[in-house]
């Protein structure tokens, strides 16, 4: 059992499930609506997008009319190619922006050279042109670095030049061993090299913004001595702060116990049995847990976190909040695991742009 969940923790970025059934495709108020699958996803209240099948991608706001079965929603966008008709198959993300073209930003496409080779990533200067305070933005376990637009979005608002990064094993950079995931392990020597590489080409000050296990990263790279006086501000969505406790909750999501966690940490912990897993390293819990390593912070961040999270409990965030009081802030939403910002964006750009912007203030020091 233990062997499974680890195989099952450090897989591979894998393919997206098309379970969402469109059933209809209606003119409401003169908006075009499409007809869904009810349940609890379709339901939230918020900005969500829909993957099609067959590769079309459309953005969905408001929901118009529900009903036991059904739920219809506002169609806000969709792009050029999409085929939106009844009967197609759909996966429900709440990745709203598919490239930073889609969400009106200019990016160039560079080359961060990592201890594991070449990974892409997207350089974004803001409107007003290149800045010396700039924001890495790190993605999660199985998500792509579009996810982090949404981040992107308000560092560019407050003037911040973005880099959009990758890292091994993520799918879009360099491919290493087996390509399993090491939970935050080795990844972040991939984005410690995206931070020299930001100082490199001018950034003074930077902000990390981590999406659930590029949170993790974030933190190990927050505490790092290397960076004790470049990275000034941490925002954080969704944080795995303990994976103990993540994998615990992932258990119960699987319908499992959640104590048949404990039979993957051997498989995690141990070199011998994680090489049997498919990782060539031991992942060191202690390391990659914020929880763990709150005396070491030294840094403010902020964390944005969804209420009914069903993979990472925000009641871990809650406990780091109360380590340390004095660094960390803590604002919950009415939303699932990373879509806060789907959730009520209004809110969440407010919430990190006045983050970023206590980041600009204070740099001005130096």
């Amino acid at each position: 059992m233990g062997f499974v969940i680890a195989r099952r923790l450090t897989a591979l970025p894998g393919g997206r499930v098309y379970d969402l059934m469109v059933h209809d495709v209606i003119r409401h108020r003169g908006q075009v609506a499409v007809v869904l699958n009810r349940t609890p996803r379709t339901q939230a209240p918020g900005l969500y997008n829909l993957w099609l099948e067959d590769g079309g991608w459309v953005r969905l706001g408001a929901i118009v009319d529900e009903r036991s079965t059904t739920v219809t929603r506002a169609v806000v966008g969709m792009t050029s190619d999409t085929k939106l008709r009844p009967g197609v198959r759909a996966s429900w993300s709440g990745i709203f922006y598919r490239d930073p073209a889609d969400a009106g930003l200019d990016a160039l496409d560079v080359v961060v050279e990592t201890p594991a080779g070449s990974a892409p990533a997207w350089l974004i200067h803001p409107s007003n042109g290149p800045s010396d305070r700039w924001a890495i933005h790190i993605h999660g376990l199985g998500s792509p670095r579009a996810g982090t637009l949404r981040g992107v979005l308000v560092a560019a608002d407050v003037g911040l030049t973005s880099l959009v990064v990758s890292y091994r094993n993520d799918g879009e950079g360099p491919r290493v061993g087996s390509g399993r995931s090491t939970l935050g392990a080795t990844e972040t020597d991939d984005v410690r090299a995206a931070v020299r590489f930001a100082l490199s080409h001018g950034a003074r000050r930077v902000v990390l913004f981590g999406w659930s296990m590029g949170a993790a990263i974030a933190l190990q790279l927050a505490v790092d001595e290397e960076f004790g006086d470049v990275i000034e501000r941490l925002i954080l969505d969704s944080p795995v702060l303990d994976w103990a406790a993540t994998v615990a909750a992932n258990c119960r999501r699987a319908g499992l116990p959640s104590w048949f966690g404990v039979f993957a940490r051997p498989w995690l912990q141990n070199r011998l049995l994680a090489r049997l897993v498919g990782i060539e390293v031991a992942v060191p819990p202690r390391s990659i847990s914020g929880v763990a390593r709150a005396e070491e912070l030294a840094i403010p961040l902020v964390i944005l976190h969804g209420l009914e999270d069903s993979s990472v409990p925000h009641a871990v965030a809650r406990r780091l909040a109360t380590l340390r009081p004095d660094l960390v802030q803590l604002e919950t939403f009415a939303s699932d695991h990373t879509m806060t910002w789907n959730s009520d964006p209004d809110r969440w750009q407010v919430v990190a742009s006045k983050a970023a912007e206590i980041h600009q203030r204070r740099s001005r020091r130096y």
